[in-house]
């Protein structure tokens, strides 16, 4: 799937329906993107519709996220969700237990990363749990620089798996990824037994699509660009919409 469609019909209905455990990414997708990750902003009243969509399915309801959960707990504060963070590195269930994966050693491409960021200002290097993500949106002129010396970093270093998203660059561990995050929380309650549906932007997402749908879920992609993911939303805004649709209204029977 690859043309921009409006599925926000179908999008609504399952996130209005009983036994839907939602996924959702965040930046991209909750929000709308930023020149830099610190300038993204949530809209009035996500926090809110957030809190009442998971109370109406019981608290099935997690973020998927590449930022730390830590960074996601600051975001939607005072609500507190379960999280998956850095793509699954990081993942707090609903029971409030936090689980941190076995990661690769990344700092041969954090050095990397950050002694190009220091020949261009316009590069921002983000260091997370065994992960590095560099940020070129404030210079894509640089796009093919960037690609050529994370790429080179990454395979210097066994188990990095190099993720190419909107003008960002991520070095990430190779054996975690938001498709995993989201199974493992479908194996725990309160997700269990219940049809997972999750939203994302981005081609780190796409994995996290493929699952769901395997697992008679729905994919619902945010935004254009090609996509495994079965439905479509224009935007963010789109999005927001339906969550906020759907917190509002009776759950079907």
């Amino acid at each position: 799937m690859d043309e921009l469609a409006d599925d926000s019909g179908a999008v609504l209905q399952l996130l209005s329906a009983p036994g839907t455990a939602v996924f959702l990414d965040f930046d991209g997708t909750l929000v709308d993107l930023a020149a830099t990750p610190d300038g993204v902003r949530l809209e009035p009243g996500v926090v809110e519709a957030l809190a009442l969509l998971a109370e109406r399915h019981g608290g099935a309801l997690a973020v998927i996220s590449g930022r730390p959960v830590a960074q996601i707990d600051a975001m939607l504060a005072p609500l507190t969700l379960p999280v998956a963070g850095v793509h699954g590195v990081e993942r707090r269930g609903a029971d409030g237990s936090l689980s941190v994966a076995a990661t690769p050693d990344v700092s041969p491409v954090l050095a990397r990363a950050q002694a190009l960021a220091a020949l261009h200002p316009g590069l921002l290097v983000e260091q997370k749990r065994g992960a590095v993500a560099l940020h070129y949106r404030l210079a894509s002129d640089l796009e093919q620089l960037c690609l050529q010396e994370m790429t080179a970093a990454v395979q210097a270093c066994p188990g990095i798996l190099l993720l190419h998203g909107k003008m960002v660059l991520e070095a990430k561990p190779a054996a975690t990824d938001k498709g995993g995050a989201i199974a493992a929380f479908l194996r725990e309650a309160p997700f269990a037994g219940r049809r997972p549906v999750f939203a994302g932007d981005d081609t780190t997402d796409e994995a996290g699509f493929a699952f769901v749908q395997l697992a008679g879920g729905q994919g619902v992609k945010v935004g254009n660009g090609p996509s495994a993911a079965a439905l479509r939303l224009a935007s963010p805004g789109a999005l927001r919409a339906a969550l906020l649709a759907a917190a509002v209204s009776p759950l079907k029977e």
